[in-house]
């Protein structure tokens, strides 16, 4: 009697790696970066609409809220880019060229202004090829604690959690789970970081992270942070 034929196995779960996190190893938090923090939040707050971009929900980008380049001057910058470092023994920080020509400083040093309406938590990672270390330096003087950055295991089928990065393979999370999109339900908290005025948070760009959170329906109210995004030798 001829065997029936076998059905073919279903597809695996895409996974990911896991470690568990360690501040000063996978993260870094810097208490009072800036001397000067009330008057860059002040500067930054009070530029007019047309120095800002928009992205989501106005426009198809892979961030919400606005941004404005240019949030730190060089001599604010400087100082937390030696802290960078230190903390993490690079050698030198810098950022590739875009292949976009019309975002040619990738986000670096801008300033991203985000209401309670314009987006919600997207855990993601960011590109491989753009970014080693991203840091985020919160700059609202009186913020929701809840909405600062939150790092995240995948959660898998079964119930079960997968890891919290980007595979050394893939260059991000699209390439190491075959869609570009996932519901907030797969994944699941891991590390939770308050929002603190004047605390930068910087972390490995290959974790899964989002901001936990954003708050605030007039300008001056909105969650208002530095972005940062280097390579690093």
């Amino acid at each position: 009697m001829p065997m029936p034929p076998r059905r073919p196995a279903a597809p695996k779960a895409p996974t990911l790696p896991y470690r568990k996190l360690a501040e000063g190893r996978d993260y870094w938090l810097l208490e009072g970066a800036l001397p000067n923090a009330l008057e860059v939040s002040a500067r930054l707050y009070a530029r007019p609409e047309e120095a800002w971009t928009w992205g989501l929900p106005r426009r198809a980008e892979m961030w919400p809220g606005m941004r404005s380049p240019n949030a730190l001057t060089p001599e604010e910058l400087a100082p937390l880019e030696a802290w960078v470092q230190k903390m993490t023994g690079a050698k030198r920080l810098w950022q590739p060229p875009s292949p976009d020509p019309s975002n040619a400083d990738l986000s670096h040093n801008n300033a991203q202004l985000v209401g309670a309406a314009d987006s919600g938590p997207r855990p993601h990672t960011d590109s491989r090829r753009l970014a080693q270390f991203a840091g985020v330096l919160y700059l609202t003087p009186r913020p929701l604690p809840r909405s600062g950055t939150s790092f995240y295991r995948l959660r898998m089928p079964g119930g079960g959690l997968s890891g919290n990065s980007c595979p050394a393979n893939c260059y991000n999370l699209t390439e190491a789970l075959g869609q570009s999109k996932m519901p907030l339900e797969a994944w699941q908290p891991d590390v939770v970081i308050a929002n603190a005025f004047n605390r930068l948070i910087v972390y490995r760009a290959d974790l899964v992270h989002s901001a936990t959170g954003y708050f605030g329906k007039a300008h001056e109210e909105k969650r208002l942070t530095g972005l940062f995004f280097w390579r690093a030798d």
